[in-house]
């Protein structure tokens, strides 16, 4: 079944790929994060390639946004180091601080505030990076410009003044990509960022974060449970279960063996109660 649906995944990348850990945005080192007790990532060992795009797999449960806190600066591990290889140790507050700037998150329910227009929402992507006193005045014009261009560049510009209530699903989510591209990110973090629109917009906005990504040469570690998106959209996978890492390789390299253990970590999960999409299902879907 591996191998069928191995087979029938278009995939990016041919030739012979770089290593994870050849040139690293981010290295995390012995990592572990415990919540109420429990370890939900433990033992984890991982180099985020730079300019790249890194897709994260695995079930409901399985750590992946656990990880992207990480990743993104919002968690700090209880044990372990996460370097950023610009900025040293984030351990140092300094660093993390420099860090949590340099990034930008997408997240699966956008987050955003349906009474704005998109262009506010777009621009409250700097909140964190202004004086607090600003917030009582107009946005100064670089940054309104910067928030017009992060707009035009995901094909919004004709609805910057629409509040975000009155926009579909797909145009919410090409907001909540300006409203991160007006970071100017060297790394964006994206959490399941089309798990709220159809599979054929999904595709279409894959391929667009993609040639984004190209544009401004960014790290993007990006969680999925469409597999058939991993493989075409990303460079790199990542496959998490039970908080640790069981797959981690360059597209190109990903084998039936692989999808195998992702698997048998779905078929455990798919026999607790209430089980989410599963790897398998969306899979059958692209045969």
């Amino acid at each position: 079944m591996a191998a069928t649906a191995l087979k029938n995944l278009p995939r990016r990348g041919s030739g012979a790929p770089k290593p994870m850990n050849s040139n690293p945005a981010i290295t995390l080192q012995d990592v572990e994060v415990r919540r109420g007790g429990t370890s939900v990532l433990r033992g984890i060992d991982l180099s985020v390639p730079q300019g790249a795009i890194t897709a994260v797999i695995g079930v409901s449960g399985s750590g992946k946004t656990t990880l992207l806190s990480v990743l993104n600066g919002g968690r700090v591990p209880e044990k372990g180091t996460v370097i950023n290889f610009e900025l040293g140790d984030l351990s140092a507050s300094s660093a993390l601080l420099q860090h949590r700037r340099q990034t930008a998150s997408i997240y699966q329910t956008y987050a955003l505030i349906g009474r704005l227009t998109a262009l506010d929402n777009v621009l409250l992507g700097l909140a964190d990076q202004l004086p607090a006193m600003l917030f009582f005045l107009p946005w100064p014009k670089r940054v309104q410009i910067r928030a017009v261009e992060a707009l035009g560049e995901v094909g919004l510009l004709s609805k910057s003044l629409v509040r975000v209530d009155d926009l579909s699903g797909g145009e919410r989510q090409r907001v909540a990509i300006a409203r991160a591209l007006i970071r100017q990110p060297r790394i964006m973090i994206a959490d399941e960022p089309f798990a709220s629109v159809d599979p054929g917009l999904a595709d279409r906005f894959a391929n667009s974060l993609r040639r984004t990504v190209e544009k401004h040469n960014m790290t993007v570690v990006i969680a999925l449970h469409q597999m058939h998106l991993a493989m075409r959209m990303a460079d790199y996978i990542i496959a998490l279960a039970a908080g640790q890492i069981i797959v981690k390789a360059p597209v190109s390299e990903v084998v039936p063996a692989d999808l195998d253990r992702i698997f048998q970590a779905e078929m455990k999960y798919a026999s607790l109660p209430n089980p989410a999409i599963t790897f398998p299902q969306a899979l059958s879907g692209c045969q």
